[in-house]
């Protein structure tokens, strides 16, 4: 067996892809603990953008929505997801086109579910996230995903708040995105010191108020609650909070 190990970027998988490509016995991995089989050999990948392209272009070819499908499906928590996206490109390369209803297919099937789970947590995490006013007046959002989604769900907010600046941190990754009010940038971002507003504490109490008030103790429905918005989600969330 041998084992490709990229660096987590497009163009370092895709590379990979191109020099893995015609190895039946080859495994695309960004999991630096990764657990080998005796006798596998493990080669450490470079980024070659010229690689990367000619990958890009093929696929652009046979498939012009299966490289945001792949982008989805990298940012991605499972740990098994560059051997999917590249399983998934052999069988768009074989069947010479789209392949994305063919849900009978493991390959298929595997990055379907992927990006499914991925886009669903961008969908929750638009309604779920909540941002703190800090003493400058600009909005603090901190978050812990699953997934590396803080680039996919920051245009969302860019366009929602407009004018407004912000930043959205994901404490677990250190990434954070940063919006001036112009354009979005994601940077680095280790622990982060919020000085709120005056009015930042008042609006919170008012909130658990609120909630505390439709909320009926005598008919608890923490079953329900759980289904719409996982517990995981909970620790950033004002009204749940003791």
């Amino acid at each position: 067996m041998i084992y490709y190990v990229v660096d987590g970027s497009e163009d370092c998988f895709y590379t990979a892809v191109f020099d893995a490509y015609g190895q039946k016995d080859a495994i695309i991995t960004s999991e630096s603990n990764l657990q080998t089989e005796l006798g596998s050999t493990i080669t450490e990948v470079t980024a070659d953008r010229e690689k990367a392209q000619r990958v890009k272009t093929k696929l652009r070819l046979l498939d012009s929505g299966a490289e945001n499908e792949i982008r989805l499906a990298l940012k991605s928590c499972d740990a098994l997801k560059e051997n999917a996206a590249m399983e998934y490109i052999r069988l768009i390369i074989r069947q010479g086109g789209a392949v994305r209803q063919m849900l009978a297919h493991p390959a298929a099937m595997e990055m379907s579910d992927i990006v499914g789970r991925v886009t669903g947590e961008v969908h929750r995490l638009k309604g779920f996230l909540r941002f703190m006013e800090n003493a400058q007046g600009v909005l603090y959002a901190p978050f812990s995903p699953d997934n590396d989604i803080t680039d996919l769900i920051a245009p969302h907010f860019a366009e929602r708040f407009k004018n407004q600046r912000f930043v959205i941190h994901d404490v677990k990754r250190k990434i954070a995105a940063m919006y001036d009010g112009e354009q979005i940038i994601i940077t680095f971002a280790d622990n982060a010191e919020i000085y709120l507003s005056e009015y930042e504490k008042y609006f919170e109490d008012l909130w658990k108020q609120y909630y505390k008030s439709v909320n009926i103790e005598s008919r608890p429905h923490e079953r329900q609650m759980k289904g719409y918005m996982p517990v995981r989600y909970w620790k950033f969330l004002p009204e749940k909070q003791r």
